[in-house]
């Protein structure tokens, strides 16, 4: 059995994640771009989204969340522009249920999956098929994103699998309902280790990075974007090109991310 949040974990995640939680449906408002993000993109994209505002006018908020809350959330019908997923899966899944307008899918952004500990952590530990991670958890969790659903919990379940330690940190694991939140528990002390993205480490100064997963442990880690069927602002088009251009792509390449030709 994978170990549940305490009440106290809940509590601390939910705090330090006030602003990342999946919008409830709403009216659509035709001069506002609705954007649903991975929650790992939250800093860049706001960036973005304000540098887009400045030039061009208009609004846009985001919803930021596991992007397996996402996907369901448009597939059963919730208003949205633009859907930014943390893997292929969700964006098919999304795609299959005709939510995505023709033509405007793409792969944008790339990262890299981290083992973190808190920043005063003195913990060394070297990924390699077989290294004691159980051993080094002690009696503490392994904060990770939702394993059956969200991204970076299923790339990180996968790469332990593969490194073949899975079976003795499984029942050490705590599941965050994103990646967000279990860098949150980790941030706050209630976790000695936790698997992020290396985007999330960059942005948290309360957690060091242990070491990095090994590219081929697990799936690539491909963010693809597009605009949704149901997009009625008629700026949500110029927002998903000014993301990919070289004034926004310059954001989050200081954020970490890679950019995906």
């Amino acid at each position: 059995m994978i170990a549940l949040l305490t009440r106290r974990s809940l509590i601390a995640a939910a705090l330090a994640l006030s602003t990342i939680v999946a919008a409830p449906f709403a009216a659509h408002a035709d001069d506002k771009i609705i954007v649903f993000a991975a929650a790992s993109l939250k800093g860049p994209l706001d960036d973005a989204a304000a540098a887009f505002k400045a030039a061009k006018g208009g609004d846009i908020a985001i919803s930021y969340a596991g992007s397996s809350a996402l996907a369901k959330q448009i597939e059963g019908g919730a208003p949205a522009d633009l859907f930014i997923s943390a893997d292929l899966d969700w964006m098919d899944h999304v795609e299959k249920a005709k939510q995505v307008k023709d033509g405007t899918r793409s792969n944008w952004l790339g990262n890299t999956l981290v083992l973190v500990g808190p920043a005063d952590s003195a913990a060394s530990l070297k990924i390699a098929p077989g290294f004691d991670l159980a051993g080094a958890l002690g009696d503490g969790k392994l904060a990770m994103a939702d394993v059956k659903a969200v991204p970076a919990g299923k790339y990180g379940k996968a790469s332990l699998e593969k490194l073949g330690v899975w079976a003795a940190v499984e029942p050490k694991v705590a599941q965050a309902e994103n990646v967000r939140a279990a860098l949150a528990l980790v941030a706050a002390g209630e976790a000695p280790f936790g698997i992020v993205y290396q985007t999330d480490a960059t942005a948290e100064p309360k957690v060091k990075v242990i070491d990095t997963f090994p590219e081929d442990s697990h799936k690539p880690i491909i963010y693809p974007i597009a605009q949704l069927t149901g997009s009625k602002a008629p700026l949500a088009a110029d927002f998903l090109a000014y993301l990919k251009s070289p004034e926004a792509t310059a954001l989050f390449e200081k954020a970490g991310f890679k950019i995906l030709k």
